[in-house]
């Protein structure tokens, strides 16, 4: 996947991307990963999911 940053480090959202991938057991590479089955796929961005939603209510509830 490209990286629009203009120092060429990873975002945010690339790190947890990553780390999220990692955590589930799917061998994501940087670049294409069209080899990924949707089952992979689908793990990765759902626990992602997860993740931002529970940041999201977490600062709601200590407001």
């Amino acid at each position: 996947m490209a990286n629009n940053n203009s120092n060429n480090r990873p975002s945010g959202f690339e790190n947890l991307k990553y780390e999220i991938a990692s955590q589930v057991g799917v061998n994501l590479k940087e670049g294409y990963n069209g080899d990924l089955t949707s089952r992979e796929a689908g793990k990765v961005g759902g626990n992602i999911t997860k993740r931002v939603f529970q940041v999201f209510r977490d600062q709601h509830q200590n407001q």
